[in-house]
């Protein structure tokens, strides 16, 4: 009978609860507003010739290679990171090696590395979800041969610094070390071309958040040009569809949308760190477009706060089954008017979500 290799059986699932998005979707860190105006404009102009033929990557990677000011062979275009991500671990990984990660972060980096028969080691963050540098390099052997790290982190939103990420890299030569900068626009710390200093080094970056293109799944993977050469080597050649080739010039072009955007989700989440503050609200500063606050002690409690925010519109995401996040949910910030609807439910839930615990202690 046929049946798939053991590691499938044993992979960790990944199910993001995309069902009943009823409401103001602030629980996938999406740009609340969509994509720019060109964006859509251009998608009215697609004909039924550019759906038939298989699509052109490369004109469109020559264009966001000079947007992005490195060389275009230093960069492939990818179906969404997860593909990067992907991309990476059938690239370097043989059974038997050895994948570092830091926990909590992003589901995928295990799910991959694990498909590829990889042990996958994850290094707790500190106490505060820092960026754990030491103990990361401690935990480096000679069968590390993949260091992930989003930069800033998901689902805590905090930063490594480029020195840190320079001595990992250091520390590991023989692993591809993956910079994963989804979140980039919002903090502005990049390691873009810091793979000529260290041929390890590889960045993945997002047209899924700030530029509002989730829908259309494409990513960049960008590293020195002699190893994207070999990661080339396991992609398909049309792994990014004719739609969001066609579209993405248009987003790259429209800068002043995405920096009007960013500037609100800034402002936002600012107001949103105060509200927390004011209310004695546990929380963890923020480099992303999201802020991890804790909502109880208990799964139960964010599980409930969730709820409550839910039934007053607004749909945030409950973090509590990731490492040390027990209890804590994920607010993704938006446009302007769409946090003050954010604020405007979270101090009703807030008080809701207070009044239940008092109750349930008494």
């Amino acid at each position: 009978m046929l049946s798939p290799r053991e590691t499938v059986w044993t992979l960790p699932t990944y199910h993001p609860p995309l069902a009943g998005r009823e409401g103001l979707r602030l629980d996938f860190n999406e740009n609340t507003s969509g994509c720019s105006p060109r964006v859509l404009e251009r998608l009215r102009r697609i004909e039924p010739d550019d759906i038939a033929k298989y699509p052109e990557r490369g004109p469109v990677e020559s264009e966001v290679a000079d947007f992005l000011k490195i060389a275009p062979e230093e960069l492939l275009l990818t179906n969404g990171v997860d593909e990067g991500i992907h991309l990476l671990c059938e690239t370097f990984l043989e059974p038997g090696d050895e994948a570092l990660i830091v926990v909590p972060t992003y589901a995928m980096y295990r799910i991959y590395a694990k498909a590829a028969g990889a042990q996958v080691i994850g290094v707790r963050a500190t106490n505060d979800f820092g960026f754990p540098a030491q103990q990361l390099r401690n935990r480096v052997t000679t069968r590390t041969r993949l260091v992930a790290i989003a930069n800033p982190n998901n689902p805590t939103g905090t930063v490594a610094s480029a020195e840190e990420l320079i001595e990992i890299a250091d520390a590991a030569p023989d692993a591809a070390v993956l910079i994963d900068e989804a979140y980039f626009e919002f903090c502005g710390q990049t390691m873009l071309g810091r793979w000529r200093e260290r041929r390890n080094c590889f960045v993945a970056r997002t047209f899924s958040k700030a530029y509002g293109m989730a829908g259309l799944r494409v990513g960049v993977l960008a590293g020195d040009a002699e190893q994207m050469r070999v990661v080339r080597r396991v992609a398909s050649p049309y792994n990014v569809n004719a739609v969001a080739l066609a579209c993405l010039s248009e987003a790259i072009a429209d800068q002043p949308y995405i920096d009007q955007y960013v500037s609100e989700v800034l402002e936002g989440r600012g107001r949103l760190c105060s509200v927390l503050e004011e209310n004695g609200i546990e929380f963890w500063p923020s480099q992303a477009n999201f802020v991890l606050m804790r909502a109880g002690s208990s799964r139960a409690e964010a599980a409930q706060f969730v709820g409550e925010m839910r039934r007053r519109g607004i749909l945030i995401r409950d973090r509590s089954s990731d490492e040390s996040c027990e209890g804590c949910v994920r607010i993704s910030l938006g446009s302007r008017a769409h946090t003050d609807r954010l604020l405007a439910a979270l101090q009703e839930a807030l008080q809701a979500n207070r009044a239940s615990q008092e109750a349930s202690r008494s």
